[in-house]
């Protein structure tokens, strides 16, 4: 619902705000950033991984801005369909509904189903995936990063200097955004 409310936000400054307030509240960045990464988090130096997990929240913050986030939120709805707990981890799975009655194109669209994966660390519970069908976002991420690091010859410190640059370069699109909505 929390989330509901942020996408309604009129002001993009203030939505993004709360975005990144609910992203670094309820999802386990650092877990996703290790999990993303995967056999390579072994090879980094300290430093490294310090380094990396700071440029994958930049990232992840960044990235989500460049997506359209103009909903109605009035017009979305959801329901919890089944709660599946774990050993570790719990899975929710969510209906969302988006009412396009007043839609002039008339295609309906199906109810799209989305699992969120919960974890418990500290006594506190957050999302640590998010899977669309079989889909998992954290394995996507993980895929991409495993070509970039091919792509640089298995060199770990060419691969953080491009997703410095892939972060920066985003965030620089999401303040022109800011800029421009400003007028």
């Amino acid at each position: 619902e929390e989330l509901l409310l942020a996408f309604g936000e009129p002001n993009i400054a203030k939505k993004y705000e709360q975005l990144d307030k609910l992203m670094l509240s309820d999802i386990d960045l650092k877990y996703v950033a290790k999990f993303v990464i995967g056999k390579y988090w072994r090879q980094m130096t300290e430093q490294q991984q310090q380094e990396y997990q700071k440029i994958f929240i930049s990232y992840a913050l960044s990235l989500y801005k460049s997506f359209p986030l103009d909903f109605d939120s009035q017009k979305i709805k959801f329901d919890i369909i089944k709660v599946i707990p774990e050993t570790q981890k719990t899975t929710v799975r969510a209906k969302i509904n988006i009412d396009q009655s007043d839609q002039k194109q008339q295609i309906p669209l199906a109810d799209i189903m989305v699992d969120f994966l919960l974890t418990k660390q500290e006594g506190k519970i957050q999302i640590i995936d998010l899977k669309l069908g079989e889909s998992s976002l954290i394995l996507s991420y993980r895929s991409r990063f495993y070509e970039m690091i091919a792509e640089n010859d298995d060199d770990v410190e060419w691969f953080l200097e491009d997703l410095k640059d892939i972060a920066e370069a985003t965030e620089r699109t999401n303040q022109e955004k800011l800029r421009q909505a400003e007028y």
